[in-house]
């Protein structure tokens, strides 16, 4: 287990294999960290899927919209949507998208981001500059590794649940 420095910007991101720890970045990206924490703490993050998770490349999740849903034909939607809230500008940053970072998933608009992310599996340099760096994964990045791959996976792996640190 990792040593919390700062359990307020701390995700504990509990999977099926064990937990991953997540230290988030409010100095550097303030909108998204809090945006992760509003939905940990509101419960919209727990049993959602990791429905996007290519190997040697990233896994991506978040879809509060219909992430959790156990049906074929939500699942196959799981992606197109967020929270209810507004998205979020581009707070993009220097820091770049090394292994075990935590990135703010959006689609062709910079300032599109609202409730879906992706942790690198890999050093992914080409998204310097573009994507939204909000964190990174201090201990369990092993169980991150597991997760099942697939546009999306047969049978996607979940976020079983999802607090801040300080709460749990």
């Amino acid at each position: 287990m990792a040593e919390i420095k700062d359990p307020e910007n701390t995700i504990l991101i509990e999977l099926k294999d064990g937990t991953v720890t997540i230290e988030l970045l409010p100095d550097v990206a303030p909108k998204h960290a809090e945006r992760m924490k509003e939905l940990a703490r509101s419960g919209q993050y727990d049993n959602v899927c990791f429905h996007r998770v290519i190997d040697g490349f990233m896994a991506q999740t978040g879809d509060v919209e219909h992430g959790d849903m156990e049906d074929g034909f939500n699942l196959r939607r799981a992606g197109t949507g967020g929270s209810d809230l507004p998205d979020l500008p581009a707070e993009f940053s220097k820091l770049p998208h090394d292994r075990g970072t935590l990135g703010a998933a959006r689609s062709q608009n910079p300032n599109s981001a609202n409730s879906q992310f992706f942790i690198n599996f890999k050093d992914n340099h080409f998204l310097n500059g573009q994507y939204t760096v909000y964190g990174r994964v201090i201990s369990g990045m092993e169980h991150v590794d597991a997760i099942t791959r697939g546009e999306p996976p047969a049978n996607p792996d979940r976020m079983i649940s999802v607090k801040v640190a300080a709460d749990a």
